[in-house]
């Protein structure tokens, strides 16, 4: 579903990936933000993780756990 933005199966494996109701596509940190500001009680995480000051720093955290955490499922065999 995603090949259309040109996301390709590896690139889905490393990062979370979705569309918002525009079409546009989110990858990584965007994506939990953006379901946090449409999860009920949630909306303080978007908030607090998404302001303009946090979120490079959120961005970066986000990449660096996903790193590690695709590098160990290879590591696995799970892909």
């Amino acid at each position: 579903a995603l090949t259309g933005h040109g996301a390709s199966l590896d690139d889905i494996r490393r990062r979370l990936h979705a569309t918002d109701a525009a079409g546009r596509l989110l990858v990584g940190a965007d994506v939990a933000i953006a379901v946090w500001q449409a999860t009920p009680g949630e909306g303080w995480l978007a908030m607090v993780f998404g302001n303009p000051f946090i979120l490079p720093l959120t961005r970066f955290a986000y990449d660096r756990f996903a790193d590690l955490l695709y590098a160990w499922n290879r590591r696995k065999g799970r892909w």
